[in-house]
């Protein structure tokens, strides 16, 4: 072969190669069978409603799975579309959920699915032009398997930070239990039939306070730095705050860092995620399989560490276990609790903060004994060997001339949770640098 007929052969070659190669580029990401891979910081698919942009995928607004619903065991949610009303911590340009069927008995087929903004606060109604249907990997229904989750597509949409957001889902079939968050503090509703797209919001004729199948809303942000993930009991779920109004103390931390982010003052900008649970301890769980109010332990890898963007870690966990221990509690084994999941976090390379116990005199089954378990549980907490860092919840809500009892104005009357006032005092004491800097290193 000539020195002239071999170059001809290899530029055949090599043109040959560029168009197979420019084929299959564009097979795998024009939606021949196969999908683009996502951006190295997404958990999850990207879909063609979202086109390309920068940021960093991050959650701003998530409710962990806590029981099967009460009555729901036959038909669960068969044949209504419910609209669960969720408020975000921070804003991004395009939008994501997961779905979870954690304890669903068959699996869950929802074959609508969409996201817009509320148009008010206490509305089922849909601004103006912003709704927009779901898909799941590509497909406009899915079924999500019995004890699974799956993550939608993302779609192009600008949240708002501080934004009520509608998610609503139609499954035409009986699904079992509803997997649902009972103490929403939050108005939802529900429809007869399949009214997922609609806006006006008039068909929407029934409210609850719950929101079910919902567990996480993820952001693609331009501005967030990552998430600040709150493990926590009805202290954080929030349970005496005005229903409606968003009073939780990490709502009002979220709204302290956006402000300190706006100042110019050094800390990150994180989004705030709610992962309370009404009655949750860190070692006991409730009864069934999966558990109702899965146990801190139990629940920690999917609740806290594989929600999209965590870089730290609130756990204010500890006083169920002293209140509704049949037995009298045994404080190392709270604390070695707690130093479990701070190891499992450390591993990670997530920051840990930590709150100490706050006071219950006067609430049904107190008793000097358990006091004395909290004190000492606190003793532990505040010496630093048990968490990166501390924010003292006790010393600020408590009464300075009856330490035992929340301070009158921050108690809702129940003595033991706050009122808002109370809540607002958590994330007050709460010093936004606390979420500075890295884990601290063990020795």
């Amino acid at each position: 072969m000539t020195g002239r007929h071999g170059y001809a052969l290899l530029t055949a070659i090599v043109a040959l190669i560029v168009v197979i190669s420019a084929a299959l580029y564009a097979g795998v990401s024009y939606g021949t069978g196969r999908r683009a891979a996502a951006p190295a910081d997404s958990r999850g698919p990207v879909h063609h409603a979202a086109p390309a942009s920068s940021g960093t995928w991050v959650a701003t607004w998530a409710a962990s799975p806590a029981a099967a619903e009460p009555g729901t065991e036959t038909t669960g949610m068969a044949g209504r579309s419910v609209r669960n009303v969720v408020h975000t911590s921070v804003a991004g340009t395009s939008a994501r959920i997961t779905l979870s069927n954690l304890y669903g008995r068959s699996p869950l087929s929802v074959t609508h699915a969409t996201i817009a903004l509320a148009a008010g606060g206490t509305t089922a109604a849909a601004a103006p032009h912003t709704m927009r249907r779901l898909t799941f990997a590509g497909a406009p229904s899915v079924v999500v398997p019995s004890g699974g989750q799956v993550m939608s597509d993302a779609v192009s949409l600008a949240v708002p930070r501080g934004a009520d957001v509608l998610v609503t889902t139609y499954s035409p079939t009986p699904s079992g239990p509803v997997t649902y968050h009972p103490y929403a503090r939050q108005i939802s509703y529900v429809a007869q039939g399949d009214l997922a797209e609609n806006v006006t919001g008039t068909p929407y004729t029934e409210q609850t306070s719950v929101w079910r199948y919902l567990s996480a809303v993820d952001v693609l942000s331009d501005a967030a730095d990552g998430a600040v993930v709150v493990l926590g009991d009805s202290l954080t779920d929030g349970v005496t705050s005005t229903l409606g109004a968003d009073r939780r103390w990490t709502d009002v931390l979220s709204t302290r860092l956006w402000t300190a982010v706006e100042k110019g003052r050094d800390v990150p900008n994180y989004s705030v995620v709610n992962e309370g649970i009404s009655g949750n301890q860190v070692l006991t769980g409730g009864l069934g399989r999966p558990a109702d109010n899965p146990s801190g332990l139990s629940r920690f890898e999917r609740d806290v560490l594989e929600r999209t963007g965590v870089k730290v870690v609130v756990i204010d966990l500890g006083i169920n276990d002293i209140l509704r221990n049949p037995q009298l509690a045994d404080p190392e084994q709270i604390t070695g609790g707690l130093r479990t999941l701070v190891e499992q976090a450390h591993a990670r390379g997530l920051k840990v903060v930590g709150a100490t116990l706050m006071p219950f005199e006067g609430r049904r089954g107190y008793t000097p004994a358990k006091e004395e378990i909290r004190q000492r549980v606190n003793a532990e907490i505040r010496s630093g060997r048990v968490f990166d860092a501390v924010v003292d919840f006790d010393k600020a809500l408590r009464d300075p001339y009856n330490p035992r009892r929340l301070r009158g104005e921050y108690d809702s009357g129940d003595h033991l949770h706050p009122s808002d006032r109370g809540y607002r005092e958590m994330a007050d004491v709460f010093e936004p640098s606390l979420l500075k800097g890295a884990a601290r290193a063990r020795l």
